[in-house]
């Protein structure tokens, strides 16, 4: 699919970018041919995810990427969110943030979703980084699908949550330039726990059904 007008000339990174998630979209990001941060807290491990993703894509530490790019993308283990936004709010101001991460426990009975004390995940993103444009995205996405070329099309919807319309449509758009990916408005930030919390049943679907099933939406023209 052609790349809309919206995201020419943007620069995407992707902060946790040598993680499952983190790779899979910048796979699919760098093969629709935007140019593409890898961020890590190895400046070395994301340089060599990147060389094997090959064109489109870089490696960078976060801080690096956190400043290159554009859009950024925040894809790291639940642990350790609060305390990387804090440390790169001065690079993220005036960028759109999309926050994907999920927060997830898990015991012998599965996966489950945490409690937050902002209310979700995006929600702390957006009170940590408030000369940023947060959005919520790309969290039901099987990061086995997106780092898989072979795999397409992809076949799900991703929930779009924002405040800024601008910044929502944005994505919507970088939605679509992976094959069959769709983004869905879903509502503003403080709709965003329930979409994390999701993640968690679909792991159980996944794990029962041996799927890496994904959501749709239904009667949208």
């Amino acid at each position: 699919m052609p790349i809309s007008e919206s995201l020419k000339n943007k620069t995407v990174a992707v902060l946790g970018g040598t993680g499952p998630q983190g790779r899979g979209l910048s796979r699919r990001f760098a093969a629709a041919g935007i140019p593409t941060v890898i961020g890590s807290r190895s400046a070395e491990r994301a340089s060599r995810t990147a060389a094997e993703l090959g064109e489109n894509a870089t490696g960078a530490s976060n801080a690096v990427a956190a400043a290159a790019g554009d859009i950024v993308i925040v894809a790291v283990p639940w642990d350790g969110h609060g305390d990387l936004l804090k440390e790169l709010a001065s690079e993220l101001v005036g960028k759109v943030v999309v926050d994907c991460v999920n927060p997830l426990g898990f015991d012998r009975h599965g996966a489950y979703a945490l409690r937050v004390e902002e209310g979700s995940a995006a929600q702390q993103a957006a009170s940590l980084l408030p000369g940023s444009i947060v959005v919520g995205a790309f969290h039901n996405v099987s990061a086995v699908l997106l780092d898989d070329l072979a795999l397409e099309p992809v076949d799900t919807d991703v929930l779009v949550l924002g405040e800024v319309r601008e910044a929502t449509d944005l994505v919507q758009d970088l939605c679509a330039v992976i094959p069959g990916v769709r983004g869905v408005f879903g509502g503003r930030l403080r709709n965003a726990h329930q979409v994390e919390a999701l993640t968690a049943n679909l792991i159980s679907v996944n794990r029962r059904y041996r799927a890496h099933a994904g959501i749709r939406v239904t009667d949208l023209s």
